[in-house]
C-alpha cells in the first residue's frame, strides 16, 4: 500500500507544477514570437526530441547550429561532473560523470526530408561499478545480479538512426525512422531530453515504467502526422542491454508498440502509448527472462516566465504488466529558469515495485515506494554558445514500514553537488 503521506506530497507537487501554467495564462504578450505549427513547417526543430517523440513547439532549444551543403546540423549534449551520496543501509556514494553528446542533421530531398541522428556517451568509463547512486532505482543486470539503488550507466552508443518523411495528402505526412540503435514509439520524451529534467543529473526511479526503451538496439518506426497530431507504430528489440556498455546488442525486432501524440497548442503535448516487450527482463537467479506489456500516458507543458525565463512541467503515468501482475508508476516533474541564470528543478514519484526490483527475497509482493527531489543550478554567462553551471540537489526516499529495517529508515536522505557544461538555451 502506498504511504499516504507521500501520496499527499505527490498531489501537492503536481499542483505546484501546474500553478505556473495558471499564472502565465494571460501573458500572451510574451508569446508573440511563437508561431502555430502548420503545413509549411510540419515538424519544427523545437518539437524534435528523443526518437520520434514530440516536445511542445514552444520549448527552448539547447544546441549549437550550423548549415553546410544543404544540411542543417545541431549539436546537443550535457556533461555533468557530480558527487552523489544516499543515506541509509542501502545508500551509496560516488564521484563520477553523467554525460552524452548528440548530433542531428536534416536536409530536403525533393519533396521529402532526410534526417540523421547520432548520440554517444562516455558513461561506461566515467561511471564506476554498476551505476551511480540513485536510491530506489532499479533495472537491468550487473555481474549477473539485478541493479538496485543505482542507476546504470548509458551505453556508449545511445542512438544511430535515420529518418525520411514526405507529404501524403494536404497537411498529412508519412515518416519512417530506424537504425541499429534508437527509440521506439513508446513512452514520453526520454528524461535526458525533457526540458523539465534536463538540468537534473539524476534519473527517475520510474524510468523502467516510462522511458527505458529510449535506448533499444534495433528499431523500425512508421507513422503519419499532421500539424497537431501523430500516430505511429514500431517493431524493435525490447531486451535490456547487457553489462558490456561499449558494444551494440542487436537482436530480433520481435517487440511492438504504438503511440498517439496530440499537441493542441504550441505549449502542450499529450501522448498515450502501449508496447509489448519480448524478453524485456533478463534471466537472473532462478528466474527466467520474461515479457513485459507497458502502457504510458503523459502531458508535457511549456510556458514563458517573463522575457528571459521559462517553466516546463511533465506529468506521466506508466504501467508494467509482467508475470501475471501489474505495477504502476506516477511522476510529476518541473523546472523553472529565471533570467537565463537561475534554474530550480524538482521531481516527485511514487512507484509500485516488486520484491525482486528491490533485491528482496521471499514471496512475490509489491511495495509502494516514493522519492522527492529538489535542486538548484546557477548558470554562468555563455561563451561560444556553451554555458557552464554549478548546482546542488537534495532528495528523500520513502519506503513502507515493512522495509524500515532493510533500508535503515522509512525516510532516507540523499544529496548531490555537480558542475555542468552544455549548450546555452535559446528559443527559435
Amino acid at each position: 500500500m502506498y504511504p499516504r503521506t507521500f501520496l499527499s506530497c505527490l498531489v501537492g507537487a503536481g499542483l505546484v507544477l501546474l500553478l505556473p501554467s495558471a499564472l502565465c495564462a494571460q501573458q500572451h504578450q510574451h508569446d508573440a514570437h511563437l508561431h502555430d505549427a502548420d503545413a509549411s513547417d510540419p515538424n519544427p526543430v523545437t518539437r524534435e526530441a528523443s526518437g520520434t517523440s514530440w516536445l511542445p513547439v514552444a520549448s527552448p532549444m539547447y544546441g549549437l547550429h550550423s548549415q553546410a551543403g544543404g544540411w542543417q546540423w545541431m549539436a546537443h549534449g550535457n556533461l555533468f561532473v557530480q558527487y552523489l551520496e544516499d543515506a541509509g543501509t542501502r545508500g551509496h556514494a560516488q564521484l563520477g560523470s553523467i554525460n552524452w553528446v548528440m548530433l542531428m542533421g536534416h536536409r530536403n530531398v525533393g519533396v521529402g526530408r532526410v534526417g540523421l541522428r547520432a548520440m554517444v556517451s562516455a558513461e561506461p568509463w566515467t561511471i564506476r561499478g554498476c551505476g551511480y547512486p540513485d536510491l530506489l532505482a532499479s533495472g537491468e543486470l550487473c555481474n549477473r545480479e539485478a541493479i538496485v539503488d543505482l542507476q546504470h550507466p548509458h551505453d556508449a552508443f545511445m542512438e544511430i538512426a535515420g529518418s525520411y518523411d514526405r507529404p501524403l495528402v494536404s497537411s498529412v505526412r508519412w515518416q519512417v525512422y530506424g537504425g541499429p540503435v534508437g527509440e521506439p514509439a513508446l513512452g514520453p520524451v526520454a528524461f535526458p531530453h525533457r526540458p523539465s529534467a534536463i538540468n537534473n543529473p539524476i534519473a527517475p526511479i520510474a524510468h523502467h515504467w516510462l522511458d527505458s526503451t529510449h535506448l533499444s538496439f534495433g528499431v523500425v518506426t512508421a507513422g503519419l502526422y499532421g500539424p497537431r497530431w501523430k500516430v505511429e507504430s514500431s517493431a524493435f528489440n525490447g531486451r535490456e542491454p547487457d553489462q558490456n556498455r561499449g558494444d551494440v546488442d542487436l537482436a530480433p525486432l520481435d517487440s511492438v508498440s504504438a503511440r498517439i501524440t496530440m499537441s493542441p497548442s504550441d505549449r502542450l503535448v499529450f501522448q498515450v502509448s502501449v508496447g509489448h516487450l519480448n524478453d524485456a527482463e533478463p534471466a537472473h537467479g532462478f528466474e527466467p527472462s520474461h515479457d513485459v506489456t507497458r502502457v504510458t500516458a503523459s502531458a508535457l507543458v511549456q510556458r514563458n516566465v517573463g522575457t528571459r525565463g521559462w517553466w516546463a512541467g511533465t506529468l506521466a503515468w506508466g504501467l508494467n504488466h509482467e508475470r501475471g501482475g501489474a505495477t504502476h508508476a506516477l511522476l510529476a516533474e518541473g523546472s523553472v529558469t529565471i533570467a537565463d541564470r537561475h534554474t530550480w528543478f524538482g521531481r516527485a514519484e511514487i512507484v509500485g515495485k516488486e520484491a525482486h526490483d528491490l533485491s528482496l527475497h521471499g514471496p512475490r509482493q509489491v511495495f509502494g515506494v516514493g522519492k522527492v527531489q529538489v535542486g538548484y543550478t546557477r548558470h554562468s554567462r555563455p561563451f561560444a554558445g556553451v554555458q557552464p553551471g554549478i548546482g546542488v540537489s537534495v532528495s528523500s526516499g520513502f519506503v513502507p514500514e515493512p522495509l524500515r529495517t532493510v533500508f535503515g529508515s522509512r525516510v532516507n536522505a540523499g544529496f548531490g553537488v555537480f558542475v555542468v557544461l552544455g549548450p546555452a538555451p535559446h528559443q527559435m
